[in-house]
């Protein structure tokens, strides 16, 4: 799925195409078994053979009177448990206390359980992840392939990602979207996906709502001085969940003809209803009252990165880094809108916008760029396709409508063929009709094309494709899965696309391409402002408005957008990192290097932090910075 996010926790893609809704109303955005699953117990025997007592928590024993003789490295190293078993049992533990993603990863194993968000179940979690992190670290890199020491390293920065989100961001203690975004994104992922008869899915989703008054009772106790802003989308993205509960859900499971069961679904849509409406009204009346700083700050913001995304480059650099790219991409814009019409460049961009499709032909239009993408990269050999499931453009369902855009893929693990579904968010025929223009400018033609590049080909979508095959768990669940690889790849390819030739007869889509990455790398310098300085929302909406030549009310989507999403900086920090990468790959390459290589290897190497990336592709070549 993409969204921005799931790990914008709770969505690995963050949505990108998410942020421009048009309805005030809803949310504007974006199997293993274990013994235990707490990490730090014991488990007597079962790892290895020869008397050795290992326990889940790391630490192995000799029996009396076995292995005496053996010496201490030999010792060590038969007592170090294998990273694989290691990653299963993880994985195992994380399916289990994330349900959503375990879903959104294709294990089914937890679909009908939510997230426990109580204080002890955060207070749990901790715990747990403290003793997988000492397990970790209790395995003798020496007996690890060079592969898996890059892996364990990996492991070990997001166990401490994990620990740094509950303990010091505590998002789950600030932010109530979080609670709405866990519930909509978990009871979507039933109705959405077929990887089950309706009938199944639907007991799933009936678990799921007698367990919604839990999760809103979790966010009534939790949430105590909340940033306004917070408290303000937390409205928004509650109502988006309650009124999927009440019009959404039955229209979902309509075909299901056991009457028993949907009278059950009925009573638990009832409770789950009131309980998240009375939250609404619950926050309403803290909406005045919530005065907390929405800021991280600047060493809490630079140690998010560096945990989130492996990027340890100081705050100050980033943000010359920034500043550079946008003023090169402002010039670039402003040159190739004169050449257009040789007049203002911002009147160059108004018209282009006021090409787009007509209201209810969205659809059709999105279905036919899908096929010319395909075609094209199929005939201009830049990534291979491989065989997989088929693609559903369809009008985002009525539930889902806050996001502008989105891509629903099944999970990497997912054992059932089960199709995909690309969703665009038409008009409303109700609107007024000076209110679905504005809608539609922003799907002109130009930011259309750059859309299904991003989330289908060779985008999102195809980017699953690829790591369907890929082996090693570690970098093929999205459970750790770096936001700065996987937005990086689809931002990236909006500029491939347009380097590799496609459009080269029309100036309007390259422009459009250039829009969508003035606003991107607008998000780079304002997240930064916003967390590590002093800027305020108005002054990034002025920022967005004025230097990524914005209208006002999007403009206002992104600045409020970058409060409760601190590092949404990844999609031009992640393409600038995939293009440096490039760049030394061709050069260490020489004249056997092709696009289409490079593609497929970086792909197949799964998710990962680019650092891992430039080790596995460039070697002893790897060192030096990420960015620059």
């Amino acid at each position: 799925m993409t969204s921005e996010e799931m790990r914008c926790p709770p969505r690995v893609f963050r949505g990108d195409h998410s942020d421009l809704a048009q309805h005030a109303e809803r949310p504007h955005r974006d199997v293993f078994e274990v013994a235990d699953r707490r990490g730090d117990h014991e488990q007597g025997a079962g790892h290895l053979s020869g008397g050795v007592y290992c326990t889940i928590g790391g630490s192995c024993r000799l029996k009396l009177g076995r292995l005496e003789n053996v010496d201490s490295s030999r010792e060590k190293m038969i007592a170090s448990e294998p990273l694989p078993h290691f990653v299963d049992d993880l994985l195992g533990y994380l399916y289990e206390t994330h349900p959503t993603h375990a879903t959104l990863d294709g294990v089914h194993t937890h679909d009908d359980l939510l997230e426990d968000f109580s204080r002890h179940g955060v207070d749990s979690e901790l715990h747990a992840l403290s003793g997988y992190l000492r397990r970790l670290d209790e395995i003798n890199r020496e007996a690890l392939t060079g592969i898996e020491r890059l892996e364990h390293r990996m492991l070990t920065s997001h166990l401490q990602s994990r620990m740094f989100e509950l303990e010091d961001v505590r998002t789950w203690e600030r932010n109530p979207q979080q609670y709405a975004d866990i519930l909509a994104s978990s009871l979507a992922g039933q109705a959405l996906f077929m990887f089950a008869p309706a009938a199944e899915r639907a007991r799933r989703v009936l678990s799921k709502l007698r367990q919604t008054p839990r999760l809103i009772q979790a966010a009534r106790d939790n949430i105590k001085d909340p940033p306004g802003i917070f408290v303000k989308v937390g409205i928004e993205t509650m109502r988006g969940a309650l009124k999927f509960i009440e019009d959404e859900l039955p229209r979902a499971f309509a075909d299901v003809d056991d009457l028993h069961l949907l009278g059950d679904l009925a009573d638990a849509q009832t409770e789950a209803s009131h309980a998240v409406g009375a939250y609404v009204g619950f926050l309403e009346e803290m909406a005045p009252k919530a005065r907390a700083s929405f800021r991280l700050g600047r060493d809490r913001f630079e140690q998010k990165l560096r945990l989130d995304e492996g990027i340890s480059i100081p705050v100050d650099r980033l943000l010359a880094i920034a500043t550079r790219e946008l003023e090169e991409t402002q010039e670039a814009f402003k040159s190739l809108a004169g050449r257009m019409n040789g007049g203002d460049p911002l009147e160059t961009w108004a018209r282009t916008k006021a090409e787009h499709p007509a209201p209810g032909e969205l659809v059709k239009v999105g279905r036919e760029q899908l096929e010319e993408l395909a075609t094209f990269l199929e005939r201009q050999s830049i990534i291979t396709l491989p065989a997989g499931e088929q693609i559903t453009v369809a009008p985002t369902p009525d539930f889902y409508r806050w996001s502008f855009a989105s891509m629903w893929t099944p999970g990497p693990f997912e054992t059932k063929p089960t199709r995909a579904y690309y969703y665009l968010t038409d008009v409303d025929p109700t609107w007024p009709p000076d209110k679905q223009d504005e809608h539609l400018r922003d799907y002109n033609y130009p930011t259309l094309w750059s859309i299904s590049i991003h989330e289908v080909y060779p985008g999102h979508f195809l980017h699953y494709q690829h790591l369907r095959r890929v082996e090693s768990k570690t970098r093929k669940s999205i459970m750790f899965a770096p936001a700065s690889f996987i937005e990086g790849w689809a931002h990236y390819c909006e500029q491939m696309m347009i380097e590799a030739g496609f459009g080269r007869q029309e100036y309007r889509v390259k422009l459009g391409q250039l829009a969508e990455a003035l606003i991107r790398l607008a998000r780079f310098v304002v997240c930064i402002k916003l967390h590590a300085e002093d800027m305020s929302v108005e002054q990034g909406v002025r920022f967005f408005r004025d230097e990524a030549f914005m209208e006002e009310a999007s403009a206002r989507r992104e600045a409020e957008r970058g409060t409760f999403d601190p590092t949404y900086l990844v999609y031009s920090v992640g393409k600038l990192m995939l293009l440096k990468l490039r760049q030394d790959y061709k050069q260490q390459q020489g004249k056997s290097f092709s696009l289409r290589s490079f593609h497929d290897t970086l792909l197949g190497q799964g998710t990962a932090p680019f650092w891992l990336h430039r080790h596995l592709m460039l070697g002893d070549g790897a060192g030096g910075d990420v960015l620059e």
